[in-house]
């Protein structure tokens, strides 16, 4: 199939999207609050830390954040201490779970793909992303 990058490139983001919510959803989580367990794993933050390093992922839309930190409290997963958000103990339960499962999809994903052409086919999205932005000014 001689298809343009765009194709592949889109092809590739709405199967991800499919599958990452399938490996999550065994896990009893959406995408959204992985990015935040996956956060809050290394350090503790403030909530706007939170929203400055989720924005990207979760947009500029506050009703969805609000919805998602809160289901977050109250299934136990983070907490507040001192005025940072940290992971519980469940949460950091269940990052560990969702974490095993993402790294072996991920392996999945990669089947027959060798290091160097993971790392080659990274460069160049990233290269050729920065490009299109610099265009897109």
């Amino acid at each position: 199939m001689n298809k343009p990058i765009g194709y592949w490139i889109k092809r590739l983001d709405a199967a991800l999207e499919v599958q990452l919510d399938n490996t999550l959803a065994r896990v009893k989580l959406s995408r959204r609050q992985w990015q935040t367990l996956n956060t809050l794993a290394d350090a503790t933050m403030l909530p706007e830390e939170l929203d400055q390093v989720l924005r990207p992922f979760w947009g500029d839309d506050l009703r969805l954040r609000e919805r998602e930190l809160a289901s977050m409290v109250g299934r136990g997963l983070i907490t507040m201490v001192d005025e940072r958000l940290t992971l519980s103990e469940r949460g950091r339960e269940a990052f560990h779970q969702a974490q095993r499962l993402v790294e072996e999809a991920r392996l999945d994903l990669s089947m027959g793909i060798g290091i160097d052409e993971y790392a080659m086919a990274v460069s160049v999205l990233e290269r050729m992303s920065l490009n299109a932005e610099r265009l897109a000014r």
